[in-house]
């Protein structure tokens, strides 16, 4: 999926614009980092039957990402 279908996909109130956006200051995440952290709070989006990707989903992802688990780093 690339960068542009995917911004029109996950659709983010500003609060979680302004979370994302520190996030990726304050941990040196790159654009691809942003979009895998988006596809993640799209599905937890998806599996609480919600349009929209809210703060709390966002911030759930960001959680996952900071783990560091396997398949996120490529």
């Amino acid at each position: 999926m690339s960068a542009n279908p995917l911004h029109l996909i996950c659709k983010i109130d500003d609060s979680g614009q302004t979370l994302l956006k520190n996030t990726m200051e304050n941990l040196g995440l790159s654009a691809r980092a942003c979009d895998r952290i988006l596809k993640v709070a799209r599905t937890i989006a998806d599996w609480d039957t919600s349009s929209t990707i809210q703060t709390q989903y966002l911030a759930e992802a960001i959680q996952y990402r900071s783990l560091g688990g396997e398949g996120w780093e490529g």
